[in-house]
């Protein structure tokens, strides 16, 4: 997945369809039956903050998203609603403008991204009926 995630948006392959799903990723390629590959440990959420313009998702496509702040240096926090912080660090975003975080299943936490043009502090969740692409993430 992180690989997809970060293949250039030139050189995506046409006939592929990756969506994650909170428990799996679902694979078509060419149009073809879909496979399912499952996703036991970890929750993968793709966030893509913007300034401009977003798009309404879901579920996150590996291969058809695209956001607003492609290639774009980003500070990223993660603390869960018992305080303990879950990721802090510095990133870039894909040339998709998403980037992708690999989380504990089954907690809620308090996601904030830091751009020079801006942050946005929201709430997430990692369970089995959650959103795992947030594109509604305007930086003020």
């Amino acid at each position: 997945m992180d690989e997809l995630e970060a293949t250039p948006v030139d050189d995506r392959r046409d006939d592929l369809i990756a969506s994650v799903r909170p428990n799996a990723v679902l694979f078509t390629i060419d149009g073809g039956p879909e496979t399912s590959v499952p996703l036991e440990d970890e929750f993968y959420l793709s966030v893509a903050p913007y300034r401009n313009t977003t798009h309404d998702c879901y579920f996150h496509s590996l291969t058809t998203c695209v956001g607003e702040l492609g290639d774009e240096p980003l500070h990223l926090t993660v603390v869960g609603d018992d305080g303990e912080v879950l990721l802090d660090e510095e990133r870039t975003t894909s040339s998709n403008g998403f980037v992708g975080l690999w989380l504990p299943r089954d907690i809620d936490a308090t996601l904030t991204i830091t751009h020079e043009n801006g942050s946005i502090t929201t709430p997430i969740s990692t369970g089995a009926d959650d959103p795992t692409c947030l594109t509604d993430l305007p930086l003020t």
